[in-house]
């Protein structure tokens, strides 16, 4: 073959391999995230409850109901979540928790009852670690996105609410 040849094969391989790569970047920019369709968990139970430490500067008790804890397929780590008060108050609510953007979103809050009462901001939020409210962002840094990626299964977020943290990038 000769060197003309050759050039064109080149060229023309490039230009296989370079309308190929911009097919696959323009599926990959246009695929949308979808969430699953969400189902509410059965009432949470005070012997599946594992507490969580957040931070001195709380003196609220933070626990996640174990039985409900989830690893979906959609990305989106889904737990029922229960912050009491050193007075007696008790706030139960059903979350997730969305590793890849850094955001949470509450779909319902515990009745007394057992039941649900299904929340009006199906809204994501961004998750800051702010003093006052650190339990997202504990939750998000220290126990379900250890270095910003989701744990692989429920099993690895079971583990590391009960070891008190996460082991990626840790000395133990």
């Amino acid at each position: 073959m000769s060197i003309l040849g050759n050039i064109v094969a080149i060229i023309g391989g490039a230009f296989v391999f370079g309308c190929a790569l911009a097919d696959f970047e323009e599926d990959y920019e246009t695929k949308q995230w979808e969430e699953i369709v969400v189902q509410m968990p059965a009432a949470p139970r005070s012997e599946t409850m594992q507490p969580f430490y957040v931070s001195a500067a709380s003196s609220n008790q933070f626990l996640i109901d174990l039985a409900t804890l989830r690893v979906d397929k959609d990305g989106v780590v889904r737990y029922v979540l229960w912050v009491l008060t050193p007075e007696g108050g008790r706030n139960v609510t059903f979350e997730g928790l969305r590793c890849e953007t850094r955001e949470r979103r509450i779909y319902a809050s515990g009745r007394r009852d057992g039941s649900w009462s299904k929340s009006r901001n199906n809204d994501w939020s961004r998750i800051q670690d702010v003093y006052a409210n650190r339990h997202h962002a504990a939750l998000f840094l220290e126990y379900f996105c250890p270095n910003g990626l989701i744990v692989r299964n429920v099993a690895e977020a079971r583990n590391a609410l009960q070891l008190g943290g996460h082991s990626v990038g840790k000395p133990w």
